[in-house]
């Protein structure tokens, strides 16, 4: 004989498993669209830290209460004339200057420096022992106030502030990135698993002064 308890618990679960998928479902559609998102990388342009098809996890919430700062990783809405595409498309590079910041290459190490500060990178691509330069073309330039100057790791395979502070003929407006155009930032690689690691900001970008 079947416990009769027994046998309403039972259609009690199957009853509420709609209602618990829903709410399962719900929350998952809600941590993405304002907490967490998961973004693949399609371009080599931010080589060696990040590799094609690698996926990164993406933090949508932090700069909704601060500001990028230098040396994050962020994804963001690349301007139409960066990507090409009046859809809209994802691009992900690093921070380098902030509003108000002067940036300028290069010292007599070849180093980019920020409001006077040399900084080392060490996320420069390298390959064969050869290591990208810092950039391919002096600059000299200071962020406007909300916006961001972003250049990829692999800056020889990078479309970012430079190569479009270059082709606008020195147009900062067009070479850097408005902050409300940044989805979030990358902090971690978690796929594939054997290159699982934080993406943290290098103690060279601690030491860079205020403008």
């Amino acid at each position: 004989m079947i416990d009769e308890q027994t046998d309403k618990k039972s259609g009690s679960f199957w009853k509420e498993l709609p209602i618990l998928l829903g709410v399962a479902i719900l929350v998952a559609v809600l941590v993405r669209a304002f907490v967490l998102q998961t973004f693949y990388i399609p371009s080599p342009s931010m080589e060696n830290t990040l590799q094609i098809n690698d996926r990164v996890l993406v933090n949508k919430l932090v700069y909704d209460f601060r500001s990028p700062h230098r040396g994050e990783v962020v994804v963001f809405k690349a301007p139409t004339e960066w990507s090409g595409n009046p859809d809209g498309e994802d691009f992900i590079k690093r921070v380098i200057g902030v509003g108000g910041d002067h940036v300028v290459c290069c010292d007599p190490q070849e180093r980019i420096m920020i409001n006077g500060k040399s900084i080392d990178e060490p996320y420069i691509y390298s390959a064969n022992g050869q290591q990208d330069k810092a950039a391919d073309q002096e600059f000299d330039i200071t962020v406007p106030q909300g916006r961001l100057w972003v250049m990829g790791d692999h800056r020889s395979a990078s479309g970012d502030s430079l190569e479009h502070w270059q082709q606008s003929g020195q147009n900062i407006d067009s070479a850097t990135i408005p902050e409300d155009q940044v989805v979030g930032r990358a902090f971690t690689v978690f796929w594939p698993v054997d290159r699982a690691t934080w993406l943290t900001v290098p103690k060279s970008f601690d030491g860079v002064p205020n403008p």
